[in-house]
């Protein structure tokens, strides 16, 4: 592995290797197959602290550096992306409290989540996705409260939920310098969860709909400022966007693992595919592109510790590395042939799971857009 670590950063992922291990991989194709929350694993991985490393230690959390988080997410992610993608939707409804938020909303949010709580990250709609700005779910002042209508759709965790930051349009006229950022408890009178997404991978990770239908919460409840809630909300995803890209590590490790032993057992011609040059050059540019997502992911996170621009090698980190998990993910079906296709082996999983990387917490598209306007602001 391409991680730099000390004694006790190594023992860390150790840890969370061998809970995988155990706790994940004898299961992972039922939950896959059936479409099923592991919530008992996940209460497991709670226990453990797996949802909050981030949690600074004076808010009772691991307060682990991001590297060695990203190493733990990588870990999960080899096991089954779902899961980490329940643990990670947790820490990024965290990030932007903890960016944004008073010592008081830090050590609320916090408190649930070291209490064994999952959070929720609730920015897209229907109609607004990739273009955030067109948000329609709306917080209106009354007295001492905020009142929201809206609907929210593609929230992971949404089911199991505990605690959500919500982004809602304080002003519409002012488009997303109209978007302000709440935090929304689950027990909130007019809350509910809609539709569940019956999706082709990631299955094992809960995506539903939300419905606020005037909920009220205390003014107070107001993240920062009036109108800064599009702002928080991508400053939250550059900071998520190597964490995604540790997972589609995972991913592509993944890959390249299964098809090499593949090849290394499989005969063809008197001798073990992997002696084709064929099938060589496809594992060696397998591992070439998850070794170069991987330092690229180290590199970002190094620079997001030491409080440096990142915004740019955030969008690099996350688009490489999603095109990697999906090509590699492609490539090991493709090398295991028509095993590959079978869900006999765990490739086509990976190949299924694997899209939602270059969708997910801003499409690869968008990433593109953010990392062209880098490049072209260079030379005005």
């Amino acid at each position: 592995m391409g991680y730099m670590l000390n004694e006790e950063q190594q023992s860390i992922v150790q840890m969370a290797h061998d809970f995988c291990e155990k706790e994940i991989k004898p299961y992972a194709a039922d939950w896959d197959r059936e479409g099923n929350f592991p919530l008992e694993t996940v209460k497991k991985a709670m226990e453990i602290g797996y949802h909050c490393l981030e949690i600074p230690e004076e808010y009772g959390g691991s307060g682990i550096d991001y590297v060695t988080v990203a190493a733990v997410m990588e870990e999960f992610a080899k096991y089954d992306l779902g899961f980490a993608t329940t643990l990670m939707g947790t820490t990024l409804s965290l990030k932007p409290v903890l960016m944004h938020g008073t010592p008081e909303q830090k050590k609320m949010y916090a408190d649930v989540i070291v209490g064994g709580g999952l959070g929720a990250f609730a920015l897209t709609e229907a109609d607004a996705g990739s273009d955030a700005g067109a948000t329609r779910t709306t917080a209106v002042k009354d007295g001492d409260d905020y009142v929201i209508n809206g609907t929210k759709c593609f929230i992971t965790n949404s089911t199991y939920a505990d605690i959500f930051v919500v982004f809602a349009s304080t002003d519409r006229e002012k488009g997303v310098k109209g978007i302000s950022a709440f935090i929304v408890e689950r027990n909130r009178e007019g809350f509910s969860v809609d539709k569940h997404e019956d999706k082709m991978g990631l299955r094992s990770s809960d995506t539903a709909s939300l419905v606020f239908e005037n909920v009220r919460v205390p003014a107070d409840h107001l993240l920062g400022k009036e109108g800064e809630g599009f702002k928080y909300a991508m400053q939250t995803l550059d900071l998520a966007r190597p964490f995604v890209g540790a997972s589609a590590v995972g991913v592509a490790q993944r890959a390249v693992d299964e098809a090499g032993a593949y090849a290394l057992q499989r005969k063809c011609f008197g001798k073990p595919i992997a002696k084709l040059q064929a099938i060589a050059f496809k594992l060696a540019d397998m591992e070439i592109g998850t070794e170069t997502a991987r330092q690229m992911i180290i590199h970002t996170l190094q620079l997001a510790e030491a409080h440096q621009p990142y915004s740019r090698e955030a969008a690099i980190a996350k688009c490489y590395a999603g095109d990697v998990a999906f090509k590699n993910a492609g490539e090991a079906v493709q090398i295991l042939g028509g095993y590959g296709y079978s869900r006999e082996y765990p490739v086509e999983k990976l190949l299924r799971d694997s899209k939602i990387l270059q969708i997910y917490e801003g499409t690869n598209e968008v990433q593109r857009v953010v990392i062209s306007g880098q490049v072209l602001n260079r030379y005005k």
